[in-house]
């Protein structure tokens, strides 16, 4: 292994709290991280895809993306079906090794492996992992009739750190798997590149940048100097160029700079398809910028040069439905068709949330909706570094905010999935829904959850209880086989924690609660005794059945929490 990949490989693990796992290991989920985040912008944890061990199909990682959500959980798939009328899939493989060569066994292993896993009846052994990754696979084809944009997106990659040089029978071995995927006719698209360590330099350099890209802006105004304002401007952008602001090099939505947006892709409703309608009449198309709102952007930073426009660490704040319309028609699209556009470069927060209340105002979106997307998460933002040392946590409102930060391990970020999830089962009583119902979980935004009267250090607790069981479950203090329970293990420690009733998520009395349950979660021998304490009470309730489809059920949750307080009172 070269020295600047040992490098990025050591801060890797250093980030992730990895130091524990032998080095090939860690190599395979250094990898695998890298690939699936540049297909997936959100925040995702190593171990939720790495499959690697004792039968495992010779396939080290695994990442499931389904409508932009990597999913870990088969119980995700019926939510997001239940919630959607389309399935849009992408499988990701990743074999992963520290030679510096490429070898054609592995390639055809690989391969294998793949085809297997998709076999109705496989052949080859399968760990608990793979065997998980499976069931997701089966609930995702159990609903073929929803793939309304085709079948799903196959990938595989073959990582090594030395060079790929485009050997004839390394070419020949890897085309013949595609071919051998294609045959299956259960994808709409199958790509396996190879590469060594010139691309993993480059993926990390990446996976450390806050998003970036650069436009083509001709048809523009600049506005007049604004206080608080660096740059502003109204112009007509060709829709081509608006499309690389929203799509990565996979041609897959950039799910995160619609994170301020406060309604998500509503679909083929009315007004989505009056757009579509205008977009696939060959007469009607230039009139489009006409007949269309248009998309506001804010950005942190604009670096003009000419007609180029560089933009960087931006968020489309207004316009999410027609950026998902030109996304599904863009190959009906060419740079005669354009959208109206504003983009507005600002550091100023307070100007940043009143452009997205002013801007989504022309549909029903209430005050506590707006709070509870804007203003409350950056009061989290602010709150949660305030702690000193290892107490400290930071949160994460944007996608990769804190990327380019060498100085905060990535395990100390917290994003707003996982915070939601371990506040509901923490101070809801709800770790049944994390998961399964995870859709209604975000209904509650503004009233049950980020309440603008809510206290902010239940949160804290919340999202430093989910980083300490990470942990556990990292080094293997606890056995992964507790991981379908793992919401219910958060509210198992916190019933174990104290014996006080708990008070109204707005009170002084809850600021009192939660600072006795910090005292706790600071000091690791007491926290790892609680813990264990839980799992030993989750397995009694589980009674030795740890399939999802016990643990995750209010009948559950209702059986825990009377056993836990019975042993209270």
């Amino acid at each position: 292994m070269d020295r600047v990949t040992k490098s990025l490989l050591d801060e890797f693990i250093s980030d992730n709290q990895l130091t524990t796992l032998p080095e090939d290991t860690a190599f395979e989920y250094f990898c695998g991280w890298l690939i699936a985040s540049n297909h997936h912008d959100e925040s995702l944890q190593p171990d939720d895809i790495h499959v690697g061990a004792g039968g495992d199909c010779g396939i080290d990682c695994i990442a499931i993306i389904v409508n932009g959500s990597l999913i870990t959980e088969p119980e995700e798939i019926k939510a997001i079906a239940d919630a959607s009328t389309y399935l849009d899939t992408t499988f990701i493989f990743v074999q992963a090794e520290r030679s510096i060569s490429f070898k054609t066994p592995k390639i055809g292993q690989t391969g294998f492996g793949v085809q297997d896993f998709f076999s109705d009846h496989p052949a080859l052994v399968q760990n608990d992992r793979i065997k998980l990754m499976a069931q997701i696979t089966n609930e995702i084809y159990a609903r073929s009739s929803q793939f309304k944009k085709g079948n799903p997106q196959c990938y595989l990659y073959y990582v090594t750190t030395g060079r790929w040089l485009d050997d004839q029978n390394l070419v020949a071995r890897r085309d013949a798997v595609i071919n051998d995927l294609k045959s299956l006719n259960i994808f709409r698209k199958v790509e396996f590149e190879c590469f060594g360590a010139e691309r993993i330099h480059q993926l990390y350099r990446l996976s450390k940048n806050a998003i970036r890209r650069e436009i083509v802006f001709t048809d523009r105004t600049v506005l007049p100097d604004l206080p608080g304002v660096e740059q502003a401007y109204l112009g007509l952008l060709p829709t081509t160029e608006f499309l690389k602001m929203v799509e990565n090099e996979n041609q897959e939505m950039i799910n995160s700079i619609f994170y301020d947006n406060v309604r998500d892709w509503q679909e083929w409703n009315p007004v989505n398809d009056s757009m579509r309608q205008t977009i696939e009449d060959p007469t009607k198309k230039c009139y489009f910028p006409l007949l269309n709102n248009g998309i506001t952007i804010v950005a942190r930073q604009v670096i003009p040069t000419g007609n180029r426009f560089v933009i960087e660490d931006y968020q489309v704040v207004n316009g999410c439905q027609t950026s998902y319309v030109l996304h599904e028609m863009r190959e009906e699209l060419s740079k005669d068709v354009f959208i109206p556009i504003r983009l507005i470069a600002t550091t100023d927060p307070e100007i940043r949330n009143s452009i997205i209340k002013a801007t989504n105002r022309q549909t029903q979106v209430t005050d506590d909706q707006l709070f509870a997307l804007s203003d409350f998460p950056k009061s989290l933002e602010a709150y949660l570094p305030t702690f000193d040392g290892k107490k400290r946590l930071y949160y994460e409102r944007r996608s990769k905010q804190y990327s380019a930060q060498s100085n905060i391990e990535k395990v100390r970020i917290v994003d707003q999935r996982s915070l939601v999830r371990a506040f509901a089962s923490i101070f809801l009583e709800l770790p049944h829904r994390t998961t399964r119902n995870y859709k209604l979980l975000q209904k509650s935004f503004g009233a049950d959850i980020f309440n603008k009267d809510h206290r902010l250090e239940p949160y804290y607790v919340a999202a430093y209880a989910h980083y300490r069981l990470d942990y556990l479950f990292r080094n293997q203090v606890i056995a992964s086989e507790l991981k379908p329970a793992r919401y219910h293990l958060l509210l198992a420690f916190r019933l174990l924690a104290t014996n006080a009733p708990m008070p109204h998520l707005s009170s002084h009395e809850m600021q009192r609660f939660c600072e006795s349950l910090m005292e706790t979660l600071w000091d690791d021998d007491e926290t790892i005794a609680l813990f264990e304490e839980a799992v030993l009470h989750v397995k009694k309730v589980a009674a030795g059945n740890f399939n999802r489809d016990n643990i995750r059920t209010e009948v559950f949750t209702q059986n825990l929490t009377k056993r836990l307080r019975q042993k209270r009172s």
